[in-house]
């Protein structure tokens, strides 16, 4: 083997053993959520330990509702759990990563730890979400209390990875826990309730094994919370508001835009940003080729999980904080999906940032999806190019920049542009505005919470003008 081969491969099992040790580092996010959520409920208690006699008196009801929220703990552990089981890794789990821990790949460039989100050659009908959306962004549009400090360049790139196992929330297969929380009952009723599901869970696969997890930072697991949050706006009855307020717009759009819809010969749609999935299926149901980049499920409302229980700010009840939420709203497989429905794994911009992608599209949705660039520019350059002439780009939401915060980070591009100047850059790419409004909306939001941020959010559509025609002199001249 010649020098040069033998630094490719080591280069090569170099990548490998970052890509696992990173999706090992997301997994663990992900098995640590109880943990950190063990410690919360011991805060509470440790408080109301503090308090004198006759105030622990006034607030008796608090240990009870202590114990509760453990319960809803162990409830939203099991779904996790499962939905890992579901997950297939995209990478081989049994890499020996000591090689990582080499000091000069710990100094590796952090877009090695990338490849594995970015692949061209994913799409397949009916394929696990990747999710483009990041946890970070969601936690700030939502409002609900975070995890504060500034992000470091590695959670930063990994941000969109940790939401990549949220993919298989509709991969509801496994034997699920329908019943939601007793009613009532005391405390051992509700301990006793984390036993309910021994006996009915799925193997686990290798790729689980606790020797093989590691500790990881309380920023990475307050981003499986945003994520449960996320499924209640995609696939619960509960997030219909939302829904209502954020796709149903861009549904309508849609509708006037392709009125002759055929069967045999349907109009292309492109969702980048697909988050859970929900708004790219809606879309093939009103008889679009419709592809989300970033779901099989028995029944409707086959899990219940309890999103609200990690915030006790502006809680109109401690009922409100502690009920559950059933998933999925709908059964994905009897929606009447187009065929040709697909969801497609990888980066954006790697992904549709191909010749084969250029002019493809009859139309582009993106819905809260651009200000997750490091470069807005890019993102609008890459819609121009995949649209087809006269196709139309339906774009909803804000700018709240996703890498704005990156401070003291050198290397974190983040270009952050007005409204006025994101669409002088649309103009540049050949867009012209066909309609523009403004719509207000929540995200990820408790509709029982005190605190209801709102956004006024971008809302246009925007079509791709034809090339003007060279005229004849001027080919003359040329």
């Amino acid at each position: 083997m010649s020098p040069i081969e033998d630094e490719q491969l080591r280069r090569r099992k170099l990548e490998e053993a970052l890509e696992v040790k990173s999706l090992r580092r997301i997994i663990s996010a992900y098995l640590n959520y109880p943990e950190a959520a063990e410690e919360d409920i011991k805060r509470y208690e440790r408080c109301f330990r503090r308090l004198p006699l006759a105030h622990k008196a006034l607030l008796s009801h608090l240990p009870l509702k202590f114990q509760k929220l453990r319960w809803c703990v162990s409830k939203n552990s099991y779904f996790i759990f499962e939905m890992l089981k579901a997950f297939d890794p995209p990478i081989d789990m049994s890499v020996d990563t000591d090689i990582a821990e080499d000091h000069a790949i710990e100094n590796a460039p952090v877009q090695q730890l990338s490849s594995t989100e970015m692949n061209p050659h994913s799409c397949q009908p009916g394929s696990n979400i990747t999710l483009l959306h990041n946890a970070k962004v969601d936690e700030l549009r939502s409002g609900e209390d975070g995890l504060s400090g500034t992000p470091n360049p590695e959670t930063l790139s990994e941000e969109k990875k940790i939401q990549s196992l949220s993919e298989n929330v509709g991969n509801f297969s496994v034997a699920s826990e329908r019943n939601g929380m007793a009613q009532g009952g005391d405390v051992h009723s509700y301990q006793s309730a984390t036993h309910c599901c021994d006996g009915h869970a799925s193997p686990s696969p290798d790729w689980l094994d606790p020797s093989l997890q590691f500790h990881v930072p309380l920023a990475d697991v307050d981003k499986v919370r945003c994520i449960i949050r996320n499924i209640v706006r995609d696939w619960a009855a509960e997030g219909q508001k939302e829904r209502d307020e954020c796709y149903r717009p861009i549904l309508q759009e849609l509708d006037r835009l392709f009125p002759d819809r055929s069967s045999d010969s349907p109009p292309a749609c492109l969702v980048p940003g697909a988050g859970l999935g929900r708004l790219a299926l809606e879309i093939s149901c009103l008889g679009f080729i419709s592809q989300g980049n970033e779901f099989s499920s028995q029944t409707s409302e086959e899990w219940n999980i309890y999103p609200w229980i990690h915030s006790n700010c502006n809680l109109l009840s401690d009922k409100d904080q502690l009920r559950p939420v059933s998933i999925p709203d709908i059964h994905p497989a009897s929606a009447g999906i187009t065929e040709g429905f697909s969801m497609c794994g990888g980066d954006f911009v790697e992904v549709y940032n191909d010749p084969s992608q250029v002019g493809a599209w009859d139309a582009v949705v993106t819905c809260f999806f651009l200000d997750t660039a490091h470069n807005i520019v890019e993102y609008i350059e890459i819609i121009s190019k995949i649209l087809k002439d006269g196709g139309v780009w339906i774009n909803l939401g804000p700018l709240l920049y996703h890498f704005a915060d990156a401070y003291n980070q050198e290397d974190e591009m983040s270009i952050e542009l007005s409204l006025e100047d994101v669409k002088r850059v649309a103009f540049h790419h050949g867009f012209e505005i066909e309609k523009e409004s403004t719509i207000a909306t929540t995200y990820t939001t408790n509709q029982r919470s005190m605190m209801q941020n709102q956004y006024y959010a971008a809302f246009w559509t925007m079509r791709k003008k034809p090339p003007t025609p060279t005229s004849a002199p001027d080919a003359a001249a040329a």
